[in-house]
């Protein structure tokens, strides 16, 4: 939930001086194919953002260089696809934290030089954030600051805390005033509570107390810290750059200012970085690392490397992979823009299948496009997405996605090829089905939201209208990321969307005592 509210009624918060971001609408359009009566096209928020999985954020932190704040900008720009609904900085001046947090992309406040000029200082951390639908509110926005007796402490925060709802109300009890709705704060105040002596000691005990998955960033007074959850489920890399050290979620953040990547922060390892140099923290017993499966589907850049393995090449492999296992005599391979790239051109060379770009992305749509009428709402999947006819028209098409969450954008996709011309229509989806919701960071749907946790792989396929659907195998994921197999007993990475084995402990979850009401605060809108 980090980076998104805990409760589910927050409203945005739209007034000229904190924001100036639209509401976004739905695209709605019934496909004209036939459907099973118990197979309903999914309501409300269905258009082709909705129906895609989030990232809830991306982290970046730079320490004790002179150009602290620009160079945190940009690494923000290079980590936008983590989270584009809010972005914020907190620099140290040597003398006080300055803070800028806006609703909005980076580049819409953090490219002027008037913005910049008000985050002056040396070492700074910032935060991109998504946030479940109509949730973002500015006093969510990261980075939280607090004042402790040990002077300034910033955090930014992405993952989410499983016991998060349990550890707020504990807090409350005892006094604590919450000011936000993130998990995150709840970070903040279990370091303000402990009795230790550094803060360093402080942070770790903190940690200690809660569950789920975390790559954390801190910005004190004289150090910068960096901590990830014992198992390492959300990505965290060391940079340097002209001799200082970076934090950020991706090794593209360490790439687009020209700094070195150093290594991965380990699982359960806490980095303290000061004027000393790098100091190395392992609070925890020693655990196997399962990191998130979904970096290497969907939500890492293509051009980044994750725990050393390029991104880009392993999701061609997993469309290597898909071939192997499900061959289709066909005459054209196209990816659905842009997450099905790598892998459509993985499943051509494989299969020996020619690669199209049979479908046309327009970037320069954006997410506040206004549908006023039912005839506009009928070209909805047009506006970011268009058929190009001559690749497909005549043609049997296999078309190439990373997942299929609750179907909506599949139905429509399918139907613009069709649309086009296209003889046949067949969906395949480079990972297996995702049948279980996500506690660790994911905007993914409750599962009965999910399409392949409510329906057969045949319901599916007449649901989305296609000849024919097959996913990725887990075994073939695994393939693909360099694993023999799955290993059921010690399993490689954390892929409970597929399988439902969780790893850590989900207290919010199972715990039916927790029932609190989060805000009564209702922001202006």
């Amino acid at each position: 939930m980090n980076g998104s509210d805990l409760d589910g009624g927050g409203r945005p918060s739209m007034s000229n001086i904190e924001a100036n971001i639209e509401a976004e609408s739905n695209i709605e359009r019934e496909p004209n194919i036939e459907r099973e009566p118990n197979i309903e096209a999914t309501s409300g928020d269905d258009d082709l953002d909705g129906d895609r999985l989030r990232e809830y954020c991306g982290v970046f932190g730079i320490f004790d260089h002179p150009e602290a704040t620009v160079l945190t900008a940009l690494g923000l720009h290079a980590l936008q696809h983590r989270g584009q609904e809010a972005a914020g900085i907190v620099a140290f001046d040597g003398k006080r934290f300055n803070s800028e947090r806006r609703l909005g992309l980076v580049g819409d406040h953090f490219s002027h030089e008037s913005t910049i000029k008000r985050l002056p200082g040396n070492s700074a951390i910032g935060h991109v954030r998504y946030a479940t639908t109509g949730e973002t509110i500015l006093r969510n926005v990261q980075p939280l600051f607090a004042e402790l007796n040990t002077g300034g402490f910033a955090i930014g925060h992405n993952g989410n805390l499983t016991n998060a709802l349990t550890l707020r109300r504990d807090l409350i009890e005892e006094g604590a005033i919450f000011q936000s709705t993130s998990d995150t704060e709840v970070i903040l105040h279990l370091v303000a509570r402990s009795r230790k002596t550094r803060l360093v000691e402080r942070f770790i005990e903190a940690l200690r107390s809660i569950e789920g998955a975390y790559a954390l960033v801190v910005l004190s007074n004289k150090k910068l810290i960096g901590a990830r959850d014992p198992l390492g489920i959300r990505p965290l890399v060391i940079g340097e750059l002209d001799g200082k050290y970076i934090l950020a979620s991706e090794t593209c953040a360490l790439d687009i200012i020209g700094a070195r990547f150093v290594r991965d922060v380990e699982n359960g390892e806490v980095v303290v970085i000061s004027e000393e140099g790098l100091e190395s923290v392992k609070p925890f017993p020693p655990q196997q690392m399962r990191p998130c499966i979904f970096e290497y589907i969907y939500f890492a850049r293509p051009d980044s490397i994750v725990h050393g393995r390029p991104v880009y090449e392993v999701r061609k492999a997993m469309g290597a992979e898909l071939a192997r296992e499900r061959r289709i005599e066909a005459d054209v391979v196209v990816p659905v823009p842009d997450s099905g790239v790598p892998a459509a051109i993985g499943y051509a060379r494989e299969s020996g299948i020619p690669f199209e770009l049979g479908i046309i992305r327009n970037h320069y749509v954006g997410r506040t496009f206004i549908q006023p009428t039912q005839s506009v709402r009928e070209i909805g999947v047009r506006l970011k997405h268009s058929a190009n006819r001559s690749v497909v028209a005549g043609k049997r098409v296999i078309l190439i996605d990373d997942s299929i969450v609750r179907g909506t954008t599949s139905v429509k996709i399918v139907q613009m090829m069709r649309d086009a011309g296209a003889r046949e229509v067949h969906f395949l989806i480079s990972s297996p089905p995702i049948a279980n919701p996500d506690y660790y960071g994911i905007d993914t749907p409750q599962k009965e939201k999910l399409l392949a946790a409510t329906h057969t792989l045949e319901e599916m396929r007449r649901y989305i209208g296609s000849d024919s659907l097959a996913f990725l195998s887990i075994d073939g994921i695994y393939r693909a990321m360099g694993e023999e197999k799955r290993d059921p007993v010690r399993p490689q990475f954390t892929d409970h969307c597929f399988t439902g084995d969780y790893p850590t402990t989900l207290t919010d979850v199972t715990e039916e005592r927790v029932r609190t009401q989060l805000s009564l605060l209702a922001e202006a809108s």
